[in-house]
């Protein structure tokens, strides 16, 4: 099962201990709404890339979310504000591992990520 790491405030733990991840984005230009994750690498930095921009928002302090979803199941992945590719979540990981330039990827899970998926 594909390893992901979503950022979320610290405020909004203890709802997704209890209920998951709902969907946070909405459908926007062909690919559809859903949770934003990254990824799990060995290398830290990229794999949490996202918080540099989060806590430019100032929303306080931000936790990351751990969670498996099945390798087979379809995600969209891509460079924020550029096109996505719908593929499974074992290719998206092997895309994202083998693009040179990691900073700004992401990857998009169509559906909330129940609370039994959160590893950690």
């Amino acid at each position: 099962m594909a390893m992901f790491v979503h950022l979320a405030a610290e405020s909004s733990l203890a709802a997704i201990k209890r209920g998951g991840i709902s969907r946070l984005r909405k459908s926007r230009e062909g690919y559809p709404g859903g949770v934003y994750a990254v990824p799990l690498t060995r290398n830290f930095y990229m794999s949490h890339q996202w918080l540099r921009e989060l806590k430019r928002r100032n929303a306080g302090p931000i936790a990351g979310v751990y969670f498996r979803i099945p390798d087979d199941e379809s995600v969209w992945v891509g460079r924020y504000s550029g096109s996505h590719e719908r593929l499974t979540a074992t290719e998206a990981v092997a895309r994202f591992m083998a693009c040179e330039l990691k900073e700004g990827w992401e990857v998009i899970i169509p559906r909330r990520i129940d609370r039994s998926e959160i590893h950690r």
